[in-house]
């Protein structure tokens, strides 16, 4: 009878914890449904552990959603341990299977994932997913055991105790890092759902003169929200930023969505949505821009692809974006891949854990053969790990930079590691810049080597470019812009056993304004050249043979001291003894007008020389009257600058018509515009 008493509250009980259970597992769909997979973690472990260990079927359930969700936050060991128990209580499949021989390579366990993948082949031979991963679980402890060139290393200057990951290097210098992180200085105090840490931020940092990088900083402007921001890239003039955001909605699943932030100066500001297609129930992520700016490369699960997550691109027109298109195999397969990035030779990087590796994500090269295919290359270990290996940045053209792993970290956050692989590079650095003036962003340079290269290069905001060359191969450089005279220069690259860079100037001469030949010197008080005038006159020779339609007027001019009619009679024969040597070295006489001005056209002060002497302005005439209320060192050097040899462009038309007025060399119809330098090689426009 008394045994009885306790029936009652014991009935009650369990009935108070089986509901309990059942609201945790109501809690736990909601959240999955959103992909809130941390918050139904959370809620499945809650409902395991207050359900009897002797109901197996229902534990075994629950376990097999608590497995989903720690697979899909990267919590591998919490992952492995869920799966054991759904194996235990006899609630698994061959997906279950699958899924735990995976995790068990990102853990490094290759021999149990063999026998786990080994089931699955059991079962479904003809699995290709199960027999590729069969084989990377055989394969990985040999690969990790030959090592490779590459050398890593942790960075503790750009990590912190959550996740830090998707570095892209940004600067002429390339001394700017831009990374994604949850670290408790990103905005909002709310915790993601998604991932148990704060919605991610970007965060930057600098490298000083010395080498040394700064404590990361959050963007301060509108780039940032409390939505979660991550992996982005630069166009080839670093004036826009592209980038992953994932909003947050109560009621309606995580999409994430490509964004798009320009920046003005020196702060990004708020970015909007870039729309690629009219489907809103895909995630558009991982933008990635190729080296030529012509094409977006992004990861999408929409429909249409090879499974999974696959990498897509869309071409980037003046006129908006083209449709987009899959990139296929063998890039994509019927796993996952994701994190597309350039080195800036055109080598292709992705991450993928469809194609054999060590474990999680592994870094996939992939580069164009002779027949337009692309081959894929494994790096090795230690860039891949049996982590998830993903989010690689280049330091210009050497094979360095830095990229992210979740190796090692139990909770699974990622963190930057950098990255090196010694090989001898030999490239070409130039800068385009108007003579007498500063650097030419608008300009273009054309590479062309009798290899069959034919490129055309951007130049950046300092009016400078970079390319990688080939050994053996001879190069002709033609730097071109509107308002400027073209200026060629030619690089013969010989093998070298160290990695070599080659430096060129292009200095192009206006067409609007006077251009000062530096360097010109004539005997005191006459006409005669000096010897040591020879450099900059045979420069002058090879400008106007590389702009052969071009007339000049060759002027000289004088101090304001001696008398007018001196010194334009000195200024003329000046300007006659440099067009004498002009025609000498093969320039046709009537593309020449000499012209002395003695005293008549004070210097026109422009920025640079301004720049120069801090107590000159822009637009200063140094006049006699200007000059002679300055100091008497400053007159010294006002004067100096008054005597000078200078020419203008006064046509850009010659020898292309005949007698007739008709153009001797008209474009032919529906080709191509191709200009042939004088050495043979061709350069298309």
């Amino acid at each position: 009878m008394q045994k009885n008493i306790f029936l009652p509250a014991l009935l009650l009980l369990v009935l108070l914890v089986s509901c309990g259970v059942d609201k945790n597992l109501k809690r736990g769909e909601k959240y999955l449904a959103l992909g809130e997979y941390y918050d139904a973690a959370t809620e499945y472990k809650t409902a395991y552990s207050k359900t009897p260990s002797k109901e197996r079927e229902k534990r075994g359930k629950i376990a097999k959603k608590m497995a989903f969700c720690y697979d899909k936050i990267n919590s591998t060991q919490k992952a492995i341990a869920a799966y054991r128990n759904v194996i235990r209580y006899k609630q698994d499949d061959t997906d279950t299977h699958l899924a735990f021989a995976r995790q068990l390579m990102k853990n490094g366990n290759y021999k149990e994932a063999a026998t786990e993948f080994q089931l699955v082949i059991d079962s479904m031979p003809d699995l290709q997913i199960a027999r590729d991963g069969l084989s990377a679980a055989l394969s990985a402890p040999k690969l990790k055991e030959a090592g490779s060139r590459y050398t890593v290393k942790k960075m503790d200057v750009f990590n912190s105790r959550r996740a830090d990951y998707s570095p892209m290097l940004m600067g002429e210098e390339h001394d700017q890092l831009f990374f994604s992180s949850t670290r408790n200085e990103a905005e909002g105090d709310e915790l993601s759902g998604i991932t148990g840490t704060k919605n991610g931020d970007i965060f930057f940092s600098e490298k000083d003169d010395k080498g040394k990088w700064s404590k990361p900083q959050r963007v301060e402007s509108g780039l940032n929200s409390s939505y979660d921001e991550g992996a982005c890239c630069f166009t080839p003039d670093e004036r826009e930023m592209y980038l992953t955001q994932c909003s947050s909605d109560p009621s309606y699943p995580r999409f994430a969505k490509i964004m798009k932030a320009s920046r003005s100066d020196a702060a990004w500001g708020k970015p909007s949505e870039v729309t690629l297609t009219r489907d809103t129930l895909s995630s558009y992520a991982h933008p990635a821009i190729s080296p030529d700016g012509e094409w977006l490369y992004f990861t999408s699960d929409m429909p249409g692809g090879e499974g999974g997550l696959d990498i897509w691109r869309v071409r980037l027109t003046s006129s908006g974006l083209g449709g987009v298109e899959n990139v296929g195999a063998p890039i994509n397969t019927a796993g996952d891949e994701m994190f597309p990035t350039f080195r800036p030779n055109g080598d292709f990087y992705f991450s993928s854990n469809g194609h054999p590796g060590m474990g999680g994500l592994d870094i996939f090269i992939a580069t164009v053969d002779e027949f337009g295919q692309y081959e894929l290359e494994h790096p090795g270990y230690p860039l891949n790990s049996q982590g998830d290996d993903f989010g690689m940045t280049f330091e210009g053209p050497h094979n360095r930079g830095f990229f992210c792993s979740n190796r090692g970290d139990g909770r699974g956050w990622d963190h930057i590691f950098s990255f090196e692989k010694p090989e001898i590079i030999q490239t070409v650095k130039g800068w385009v810049y108007e003579m007498e003036g500063y650097e030419l962003t608008a300009a273009q340079v054309y590479m062309v080597g009798n290899d069959g290269t034919n490129e055309k290069l951007s130049v950046r905001s300092d009016g400078s470019f970079e390319q990688v060359l080939t050994p053996g191969v001879d190069y002709v450089f033609l730097a071109t812009c509107r308002g400027y005279l073209n200026h060629k220069e030619e690089l013969h690259v010989v093998a070298t056993t160290e990695s070599e860079e080659h430096v060129l100037q292009f200095p192009l001469a206006s067409i609007t304004v006077p251009v000062m030949i530096d360097n010109i010197f004539y005997d005191y008080d006459k006409a005669t050249l000096r010897p040591e005038s020879t450099q900059a006159l045979d420069e002058l020779v090879t400008l106007l043979n590389e702009n052969p339609n071009v007339t000049i007027e060759l002027s000289a001019h004088c101090d304001y001291h001696g008398s007018q009619a001196y010194n334009i009679g000195l200024a003329q024969r000046r300007a006659e003894s440099v067009v004498n040597y002009l025609v000498e070295h093969g320039i046709a006489n009537d593309r020449l007008t000499p012209k002395g001005y003695g005293k008549e056209k004070p210097k026109v002060v422009r920025k640079k020389l301004a720049a120069q002497y801090n107590w000159l302005k822009e637009g200063d005439v140094l006049t006699e009257e200007f000059i002679k209320n300055l100091d008497a060192d400053k007159q010294a050097i006002c004067d100096q600058l008054n005597r000078r040899t200078e020419f203008i462009v006064l046509r850009t038309t010659y020898g292309m018509f005949d007698q007739d007025g008709n153009l001797k060399n008209p474009p032919k119809p529906k080709e191509k515009a191709r200009e042939t330098l004088d050495d043979g090689f061709d350069i298309e426009f």
